[in-house]
């Protein structure tokens, strides 16, 4: 049975009434927290606002044969995607993930089961982060598959993190690896996936946003900008330098690209910098630091949950270039667009 209704395993999405694609819902949800003074079931949700604090907002949608396959990613993946993105938002700016808001619009050929592993995917990345739903909307869809989610955040004033802060002179990190998840997403279109925790289907299908480090990175003031890699750590240099009003040089052989990754594309005759740096769907972070506050920032790495690479420069020269030992310099290209 699915939990929460009294239909059969075989029951599709169009089979129930939102009332039961609601206890669905909550059926995965934890006891509202105590700053939530109306959340679901009403026409609107009401929060206690966190004192001393400003909120930190975004949203992000998930399109069907957009942003995912269902015929390679499985349901749970699809919800936990969804909310990670848009933690991954929150984690740039520094900020505490709070609550969310979930707008679905459904295919009623979806089955039942599906959609309830698909919350159960969100509801579990939410409960890791203290992140309260607090409400949102379902309709039916004639097309494909919509998943639009809102989230909240708090952050203390002096500890925002934007993309205009970086100056020349300013060293740029990022964390974690880059280029696993779109190998991870050719893998998987290739049909050749590998299994395992840390494969690169797996940093596709499950990634993991970097709230804790974007937390510790506003805290210390460790960091003058900051921005998120969803669509590719070229397309994150590109705007970071461009708000900034900077240049970059990035040292192509400092890039933190996993040997597996490297090996994929290589054997596919695709450059492997150029495609990691590209490909876009890491959600890893990319900072710039002054010389100066190096040591906030060896503070912050000590609690960081993923290693923090130097990988090059800003500069007053507004160009942004890779620089390998055994090539010229060469213009960064663009990253992913959803609209080129």
């Amino acid at each position: 049975m699915i939990r929460g209704t009294s239909h059969d395993p075989q029951a599709t999405v169009g089979d129930l009434t939102e009332p039961e694609l609601i206890a669905l819902i909550q059926g995965h949800l934890p006891p509202a927290a105590d700053w939530m003074s109306i959340g679901i079931g009403d026409d609107a949700a009401v929060v206690v606002p966190e004192k001393n604090r400003l909120e930190v907002l975004s949203v992000d949608a998930l399109v069907e044969g957009v942003h995912f396959d269902r015929a390679f990613t499985p349901p749970a993946a699809i919800g936990h995607r969804a909310l990670a993105v848009n933690l991954s938002d929150l984690a740039a700016m520094g900020a505490e993930p709070r609550l969310c808001l979930l707008s679905l619009a459904l295919p009623p050929a979806w089955p039942a089961q599906d959609f309830d592993a698909m919350i159960g995917g969100l509801a579990a990345l939410a409960a890791r982060y203290r992140v309260q739903v607090v409400g949102g909307n379902l309709t039916r869809s004639p097309g494909p598959l919509f998943i639009d989610v809102t989230v909240s955040g708090t952050v203390k004033r002096r500890q925002v993190l934007t993309r205009s802060g970086a100056r020349p002179g300013d060293e740029l990190y990022v964390t974690g690896s880059i280029g696993a998840a779109a190998a991870g997403l050719q893998m998987l279109k290739a049909g050749s996936a590998l299994a395992g925790p840390e494969s690169c289907v797996t940093r596709f299908l499950y990634p993991e946003p970097r709230v804790q480090t974007g937390k510790l990175l506003g805290r210390n003031r460790a960091a003058g900008a900051c921005v998120d890699l969803s669509d590719g750590l070229a397309d994150a240099i590109h705007r970071m330098a461009e708000r900034s009003g900077v240049g970059a040089v990035i040292d192509a052989d400092a890039l933190p690209i996993e040997a597996a990754v490297r090996e994929w594309f290589e054997t596919r005759g695709a450059d492997p910098i150029v495609a990691a740096i590209t490909g876009g769907d890491d959600y890893e972070l990319l900072f710039s630091v002054r010389p100066r506050t190096r040591g906030r920032l060896k503070a912050a790495m000590r609690h960081a949950e993923t290693a923090l690479t130097p990988i090059g420069v800003c500069t007053a020269d507004r160009a942004v270039v890779l620089r390998g030992a055994r090539a010229e310099d060469r213009p960064v290209p663009p990253g992913y667009s959803h609209f080129r």
